[in-house]
């Protein structure tokens, strides 16, 4: 007798769950609770006496706007990726050292400084004409796509090179003996695994892309978050306008993550596929698409059939090198690496060029600004004696990871609590925190602190203390995964030997686990110092609000401006990306002296 199939509910829904129990939740604390604070919630659903309109509407334009710019940066990011990802494991040194520096360059500079860059600089070295024609079909679109996509990308190739080293050798020589050309390898044997493998980060990645969309506000994109600030200023109603924009968001990514997971348990190498019920049910769903995609596939198999014929094997082997491989291939390698190496030198040549051309002297005047802005000259009145630039950048990382490393500690515990009550309200902290954009929290913060204490924060704590939520629920998922990374049998081994739970945590578990984290936790520092540029948002003197400021003042170098930050930030990301991989290094080769 067969056995009957229960109805399995995705985790991310269970998610989906307590979230609406705790957004109803929070929805009659703020209606029956007098905080000194008029909330209207029909601003969003009412038509507006003044605009005749429903002002609701504006967050639903704004969230096709950033899907839009969010699914089009994600295909040219992965295009990018996947191109660069091989690229870094060519033998062809210039393609490999150039894939090398484009993953580490823009991987080491924080996004809004690279939006920046291509929204007020680049334009500067373009001719006119291009700049005119630019500017009359929504280059702000433009840029932020190219700034998504350009940036994005990097982290894709890292993904994609990853999967690709994943994939067992043994493979590949299988395909070398049965005589299949290098492309089709990566066609037929590589790619195909490496894809399968990289699901679950590349999704990481797109979600991030989709987050990472709202930042396109600061060049003036009408997103979804910059319609929750046009709300905010038409009506004064920011509370409500951000906790809707958040809600959208949170929903959004949920949504995108159960898709994400229920593609990765299709797609499943090895073993048999656990597909639950809703798997199936949304397979049939997306059928018609499925469909869709193999009838164009036939068009396109029709339309370049002449090609295939010509490249259609004479052997049994359907995938064995044909007369194509063995007699154009090498042509088109040779033009290929011929190619690339020309269109390589072009680009050095115009970065020569173009530092050649560069007004130093206006670099080195506003460098020391830019470390220190107004501190040592300062007057000792303001916050930090003046410290700004990129010493208040640093400053902000060190207190933000020390302080959410506590945070940290305690929330990612909590999640591997048996207890509901411990664990319940930790998963909800995470998953709505991790499912919006950290430009959301800046605004919660900012605007929900005079509403909850009635004390307007200085922009620097408010800033701060949007970091340090944000980084906590990031934090409680590496020491989350560092516990469980290790052997059942330590914690088996402290119960036999009497320790109580927090003994065993205290003593046993996270000494060894946090040793583990070290590089993890450098990284996520890494992180938090590129983000301190967000503060920017709401004029926090880091080093992007002043180089802004004498970019604005000097008005006509902001090539050179943004170049000089842009290297400043890569300088220490880089330095601390060296550091993060050496202690790596150092600690597996540890691990293995112990295993020994």
């Amino acid at each position: 007798m067969e056995r009957a199939e229960s109805f399995e509910v995705p985790e991310s829904l269970k998610q989906v769950g307590v979230a609406a129990a705790l957004a109803a939740i929070i929805w009659f604390f703020f209606r029956n609770i007098n905080l000194g604070y008029d909330f209207h919630w029909a601003v969003l659903y009412e038509t507006n006496a003044t605009y005749k309109e429903v002002i609701g509407l504006w967050l639903i334009k704004g969230l096709i706007l950033t899907v839009n710019i969010s699914v089009v940066s994600g295909f040219f990011a992965l295009l990018l990726g996947t191109l660069f990802g091989i690229g870094r494991l060519s033998s062809f040194k210039p393609v490999y050292w150039f894939s090398t520096c484009y993953v580490e360059l823009f991987r080491n500079t924080p996004l809004l400084v690279q939006m920046f860059f291509w929204y007020f600089a680049f334009p500067m070295v373009l001719p006119e004409g291009i700049v005119s024609f630019l500017n009359s079909h929504n280059f702000e679109f433009t840029a932020a796509v190219i700034s998504l996509s350009v940036y994005t990308g990097a982290y894709i190739a890292e993904v994609v090179r990853a999967g690709i080293q994943a994939v067992p050798y043994g493979h590949v020589e299988a395909a070398t003996s049965s005589g299949l050309s290098y492309p089709q390898q990566l066609r037929f044997v590589v790619l195909p695994q490496a894809f399968r493998i990289i699901i679950p980060p590349l999704g990481s990645e797109l979600l991030n892309n989709l987050k990472n969309s709202s930042l396109a506000m600061t060049i003036g994109v009408a997103e979804l978050c910059w319609q929750s600030q046009q709300i905010e200023s038409f009506t004064f109603k920011g509370f409500e306008a951000t906790s809707a924009a958040s809600a959208i968001y949170l929903i959004l990514c949920i949504t995108i993550s159960v898709l994400m997971n229920s593609i990765n348990h299709h797609l499943k190498i090895g073993g048999a596929k656990d597909l639950t019920t809703f798997d199936k049910g949304l397979a049939l769903l997306f059928r018609p698409l499925k469909w869709g995609l193999i009838g164009i596939g036939k068009v396109l198999a029709v339309l370049f059939a002449p090609l295939a014929a010509m490249m259609e094997p004479d052997t049994e082997n359907p995938y064995a090198a044909t007369a194509f491989d063995a007699k154009v291939m090498p042509v088109l390698s040779l033009v290929g690496k011929g190619i690339s190496t020309v269109l390589i030198l072009a680009f050095l040549a115009a970065i020569i060029k173009g530092l050649l051309g560069f007004n130093w002297g206006v670099i080195f005047a506003n460098l020391k600004p830019m470390i220190f802005w107004s501190f040592p000259d300062s007057s000792g009145n303001e916050l930090f004696w003046g410290l700004g630039g990129l010493s208040l950048s640093f400053l902000m990382a060190v207190i933000v990871i020390t302080v959410s490393f506590f945070i940290g500690i305690a929330v990612g515990l909590g999640r591997l609590s048996d207890n509901p009550v411990i664990n319940t309200p930790s998963v909800i902290y995470i998953e709505i925190i991790r499912g919006n954009p950290l430009i959301m929290v800046i605004f919660w913060v900012y605007f929900f602190s005079p509403i909850l204490t009635g004390i307007q924060l200085d922009v620097f704590w408010s800033a701060t203390i949007a970091f340090i939520i944000f980084s906590g629920a990031y934090l409680a998922e590496i020491i989350r995964a560092g516990v469980e990374a290790l052997p059942p049998g330590q914690f088996e081994a402290a119960k036999a030997a009497g320790f109580s739970y927090w003994q065993t945590m205290r003593y046993i578990i996270l000494p060894q686990a946090l040793k583990i984290m070290i590089p993890a936790f450098v990284g996520q520092f890494i992180t938090i110092f590129k983000d301190t540029s967000l503060a920017y948002i709401i004029g926090v003197f880091e080093l992007t609000t002043v180089a802004q400021t004498i970019s604005n003042r000097l008005m006509f170098y902001p090539f050179e401006i943004y170049v000089a930050i842009g290297v400043l930030y890569f300088i220490c990301c880089y330095s601390m990306s060296i550091v993060a991989r050496r202690l790596e290094v150092r600690l597996a080769a540890g691990a293995r002296g112990m295993a020994g």
